[in-house]
């Protein structure tokens, strides 16, 4: 019996007072990848923010890594995320401070302590993205897809249950968006659940997985040949 990792019914998204999606019924299971698709406005970003609570779900249920997201306080919200690992499409890094040190604040913003575990565990991600020798590098100085690999890596720091990644490649040329997509691969293939929201098609035709549609305020899969 595969473990459940997200389970929508009958849910709706909103983005302040418009409805975006609605009826969503969607159930991921652990070490799945899911890719969700659709035009610009079709509503993958506000289901992907849905998802980590960053908008509220007021109607119908959502379970995420054990969390309901109907029942959810907002003090809650940061113990949902330690076990989810966020991707965005702009990186997110923080340009004042080198690679190792980003990767620092956020363990510590997590309740991390001990100056060797740390360390150890910065290591250990930037090794599984291929970034071992850049610790040393600040933003400015890497490349986007370099970049994009140490946003991977910050997502792994709390062996996170669920990865949702938006729009990943969205700012990568073609040849870097496949190196960061071998990166995701590798890591759902060492079996973490992964939720991606992209438009790049060329993506999902070399690497088919289960694929979601958001259009006309539905969400629904799709088959491969009909995308």
């Amino acid at each position: 019996m595969s473990e459940t990792i997200v389970k929508l019914k009958d849910a709706a998204v909103f983005q302040n007072e418009n409805l975006v999606l609605n009826h969503i019924d969607l159930e991921v299971k652990k070490g799945e990848f899911v890719y969700v698709i659709g035009k610009t406005g079709s509503g993958k970003s506000s289901f992907m923010k849905t998802l980590y609570a960053d908008l509220p779900l007021r109607q119908g249920s959502g379970n995420v890594v054990d969390f309901d997201l109907k029942t959810m306080r907002e003090r809650e919200i940061p113990f949902l995320r330690r076990k989810l690992g966020i991707v965005f499409q702009d990186f997110k890094l923080l340009p004042d401070r080198n690679v190792n040190n980003n990767l620092k604040f956020v363990l510590k913003a997590t309740g991390w302590t001990d100056p060797k575990k740390m360390d150890d565990k910065i290591g250990e991600v930037l090794d599984k993205v291929g970034m071992k020798t850049k610790g040393f590098k600040f933003p400015h100085e890497l490349s986007g897809g370099e970049q994009q690999r140490i946003a991977i890596a910050r997502a792994l720091l709390n062996d996170p249950e669920l990865i949702l990644a938006d729009e990943p490649t969205g700012n990568l040329d073609p040849q870097t968006s496949v190196e960061v997509m071998k990166v995701l691969q590798d890591i759902n293939q060492n079996g973490r659940t992964i939720i991606m929201a992209t438009h790049d098609y060329a993506l999902i035709l070399k690497y088919p997985h289960k694929t979601l549609k958001c259009d006309g305020s539905k969400v629904f899969e799709v088959i491969q040949k009909a995308i």
